[in-house]
């Protein structure tokens, strides 16, 4: 390789003060990647989303929508957002990273929770959910895969890409989430009360 070569290679390893690393998954318009801040060593997951197939797949109201509610959060059960950068090509949201992966495969791998684990998590959960809604923010798409822990098994919510924000006296009647979850109220009809996240924990 020449150096000129080498030179572009260095180049695309880095975002302003962000070296990036591996991948840690790949999505339908994007991948997550594993980053480390140059000054200050500090760990984070940058979500890097390609414009023309945000674009194409008609998802930017979505994004959008989802990093206006991210900025909006600070809770220690929720994910936290850190900056958004954003190129001709590219949307790059820079997150908190939590390195022990989905609750749901901790749960797979265990077999069984304790039930003074089990506890832990609701109650962690809840209160993350709970914060949520205090800011008139439901997530619509609550499931153990979206659900993350860090080093310290402590949950943190993730994926807000179907998330909205609520008004008083008025019901969201959009149907979506994972089907697996969903409570009967969202299969009946399509008013969603918010309470029908209790059906999911």
């Amino acid at each position: 390789m020449d150096a000129a070569n080498r030179g572009s290679s260095q180049a695309d390893n880095y975002l302003r003060n962000y070296k990036l690393g591996k991948t840690l998954g790949i999505g339908s318009f994007g991948k997550v990647k594993v980053a480390e801040h140059v000054l200050t060593q500090h760990k984070v997951a940058i979500k890097i989303l390609n414009r023309r197939k945000i674009k194409n797949m008609d998802m930017e109201e979505k994004v959008r929508r989802e990093i206006k509610i991210l900025r909006l959060f600070m809770h220690p059960h929720i994910i936290r957002l850190y900056e958004v950068i954003e190129t001709t090509s590219d949307i790059f949201v820079v997150m908190e990273y939590v390195k022990s992966g989905e609750l749901f495969d901790y749960i797979v791998e265990k077999g069984r929770l304790q039930e003074d684990e089990a506890r832990s998590f609701f109650q962690q959960i809840i209160s993350g959910v709970e914060y949520c809604h205090r800011n008139m923010v439901v997530h619509r798409d609550l499931k153990p895969e979206n659900l993350l822990l860090d080093s310290k098994c402590n949950v943190k919510i993730a994926d807000f890409g179907l998330s909205n924000i609520m008004r008083d006296g008025h019901f969201l009647k959009t149907s979506c989430g994972s089907p697996n979850y969903a409570a009967p109220e969202v299969e009946r009809c399509n008013d969603n009360p918010y309470y029908c996240f209790l059906f999911i924990l």
